[in-house]
């Protein structure tokens, strides 16, 4: 794991693979890199896979008290990332958090080459579905976020509807979910971090104003959605496309929304297939 020091703290990350195309892979709340260890493991081969921990609960070093943690403000954190690493023409591929949104919205996508969105939040579905909404109202109670989270440590609470049971159609690994929990349960400075990203949401007009400016993103872009998806609606999936002037649509069956755990090889080439059509350094 390695660390670089951005203007809102410290960010680890990983980085594993070849000297091919670099790919920067982004997560959800409540997670951290591990949510990409089997799309790595195979995309790895002839890429140089990147794969932060963002601020979003998972991290295992809290940030500044002053950050701005805003949905807004971690997108900047991803860019702020690239600068400071000097990644450019990056293939930046993200599930769960919608971030992509806010990072074009923001002016702040020179450096991605092509962007990849896996089932996400999109356009209002900011929390997204009933676990986000779920999560939203524990924030707003004091004690909310170390309650929700240490409801978590039994391990039959993991796959109710308004937790993790809608996030994956197969249970990911005890061990892997410990990890991304972790610094939740043992930090309060951690459930800060996250309390401030929960409760940032901005107003439902300024989110569609972020999606309407992918309309100005004009490299190749591909859209993969999990068919049955009950968190980020499968039709948000199909919206994207039509925005995105250079956008293409795949769907993955027998997945929920982290694509990654669920199906990480029809994920894999997916990815394999778009990029071969649209190599790097190519119009």
């Amino acid at each position: 794991m390695a660390e670089v020091e951005l203007s809102v703290g410290t960010i680890e990350y990983q980085t594993t693979g070849s000297d091919g195309p670099v790919v920067v892979f982004l997560h959800g709340v409540g997670m951290n890199a591990s949510l990409w260890r089997h799309v790595v493991a195979d995309l790895g081969k002839d890429h140089r896979c990147i794969v932060p921990t963002l601020p979003l609960g998972g991290h295992r070093t809290p940030m500044r008290p002053d950050a701005d943690l805003s949905v807004l403000g971690v997108a900047r954190v991803v860019a702020e990332f690239l600068e400071r690493l000097d990644l450019r023409d990056v293939i930046l591929v993200m599930n769960d958090w919608g971030g992509a949104q806010a990072l074009v919205a923001d002016g702040r996508g020179e450096r991605i080459a092509r962007l990849v969105i896996t089932s996400c939040e999109a356009f209002d579905n900011y929390p997204p579905g009933l676990p986000g909404s779920n999560l939203y109202t524990a924030a707003k109670m004091p004690g909310g976020i170390a309650a929700a989270f240490g409801l978590l440590r039994l391990k039959p609470m993991r796959r109710l509807p308004m937790t993790w049971g809608r996030m994956t159609k197969r249970p990911v690994p005890h061990e892997v979910m410990n990890d991304w929990f972790a610094p939740l349960w043992s930090s309060k400075e951690i459930r800060r971090d996250l309390r401030k990203y929960v409760l940032s949401v901005p107003p439902k007009a300024e989110l569609l104003e972020w999606s309407e400016r992918l309309r100005d993103f004009d490299r190749p872009a591909l859209v993969v959605w999990a068919t049955e998806d009950k968190v980020m609606p499968p039709e948000h999936g199909r919206r994207l496309v039509e925005l995105l002037p250079k956008g293409e649509h795949a769907e993955i069956e027998d997945s929920y929304t982290l694509i990654p755990e669920d199906q990480p090889q029809r994920l894999v080439e997916h990815l394999r297939a778009f990029l071969q059509r649209h190599p790097v350094g190519s119009p």
